[in-house]
């Protein structure tokens, strides 16, 4: 079920993208300006309309952006696995406990669902098949500030995009300069000549959800559409790495 439509009174804008996949922390972090940022990023999905893709937490910056864009009417499709956990205890005799965990891995329980989870979720096998469901439902992807799972979702949108796995644009919302340091390891990579020049270009940076959004909407490279034809030249050079757009997970 939708969430109640409360921007009726907002401008509607019709975006190029249907569905986008926000990466971010289960944690809200210190900075006021984080949750600032994470809600009008969703505020800026709903005004294109544009549905939104997650991980399925509820707390932190993850409940703030699947909260933001439900309210506001747009459809929210959070990812989240079952896992099944087989452990043998020595009593006497051995004592096979079968535990199954119902939506994430026990590690991440307490901080990613500790509220109510809104929207349409489905579950998935284990990680890998989670992050491979978002990007299969996703037009493009964005990551805000998060720890190391943000952080990693990131760096694997950006690897799958060089290889040519997917052709989708890849963003990164630079909240108070919270990935400068990301993105000086970035430029060193280049600099060392384990990155090249085409690679760094494949994701986007902005420093607000608006600017990242319009700029991801008309190329896919931090020179927009100075840079693209670059960037897609790069892309095409791997397309016989990994057939596009293949996603299927084994079940």
């Amino acid at each position: 079920m939708e969430g109640t439509d409360l921007s009726s009174t907002t401008e509607q804008k019709l975006g190029r993208f249907k569905r986008v996949c926000v990466f971010c922390g289960s944690k809200a972090g210190y900075k006021s300006t984080y949750a600032e940022a994470t809600i009008e990023l969703g505020k800026i999905l709903v005004q294109r309309k544009i549905d939104l893709v997650y991980g399925g937490g509820s707390v932190g910056l993850m409940g703030l952006i699947s909260q933001t864009v439900f309210s506001g009417g747009c459809h929210v499709l959070g990812y989240v696995f079952i896992q099944i956990y087989i452990s043998v205890y020595h009593v006497a005799n051995f004592v096979v406990s079968f535990m199954m965990y119902r939506v994430i891995p026990k590690a991440l329980q307490i901080h990613e669902i500790s509220g109510e989870t809104v929207g349409e979720v489905k579950t998935v096998a284990d990680m890998h098949q989670r992050k491979s469901e978002m990007a299969k439902h996703a037009d493009a992807f964005v990551a805000l500030p998060g720890g190391y799972g943000t952080m990693e979702e990131l760096l694997e949108m950006i690897t799958w995009a060089q290889l040519g796995i997917h052709d989708k644009p890849v963003g990164l919302l630079n909240v108070d300069g919270y990935y400068d340091s990301l993105l000086a390891l970035f430029d060193k990579g280049v600099e060392e000549g384990f990155i090249d020049n085409a690679a760094r270009k494949i994701v986007v940076i902005a420093n607000t959800a608006e600017e990242l959004i319009q700029t991801m909407e008309v190329g896919r490279g931090e020179g927009a559409l100075l840079e693209v034809a670059e960037l897609l030249e790069y892309v095409a050079v791997h397309d016989k790495v990994a057939p596009r757009q293949r996603w299927e997970v084994d079940q």
